[in-house]
């Protein structure tokens, strides 16, 4: 079930958590993908899943990252999604016509196992589907119907993301 761009800015809103803090042993990580307009939406998923006991690296709150886009910027990003345990894409109108996201997930999935990477895919106060695109390719995270957030693989199935 996709999240909606309602509820990932309502977690934005009572975000607890700074963009990016060292990872504790055990802690599931993930490299989110997003396009830089969806900055509340992204903030939004990084604390549903902070939560569900997740580490999202978010790259542009990194103040490592050079201020302007350039080829430094551009191995930071693949050395995070290597280091990185899952490659996350927030599906939204704007990542999907980002030409920054599509060459992430296309690192990504030259880099990562298939099983190590999800769409997020939402819905937005229009009830606009976004994530199409990628269904049946990769696993999911989305709502799980009794609450939470669930990892659905490619046929559906789904285990709740705090038990990854």
């Amino acid at each position: 079930m996709p999240i909606s761009q309602s509820a990932l800015f309502s977690a934005a809103a009572s975000r607890t958590s700074k963009a990016h803090s060292r990872k504790r042993a055990g802690q599931p990580g993930a490299f989110l993908c997003h396009s830089n307009k969806d900055s509340k939406l992204a903030f939004g998923l990084q604390e549903m899943l902070k939560r569900e006991g997740w580490d999202i690296y978010v790259d542009w709150r990194d103040p490592t990252m050079p201020e302007t886009p350039d080829a430094l910027t551009t191995s930071r990003i693949q050395n995070a999604i290597i280091r990185a345990d899952w490659f996350l894409f927030l599906a939204t109108e704007n990542s999907i016509l980002s030409r920054w996201c599509q060459w992430e997930i296309g690192y990504a999935e030259g880099r990562k196992q298939l099983e190590r990477i999800a769409i997020v895919p939402t819905t937005d106060e229009l009830g606009h589907y976004h994530g199409n695109e990628y269904l049946k390719l990769y696993n999911t995270i989305g709502n799980k119907p009794s609450g939470g957030l669930a990892l659905y693989n490619m046929l559906g199935k789904g285990n709740r993301v705090s038990n990854l």
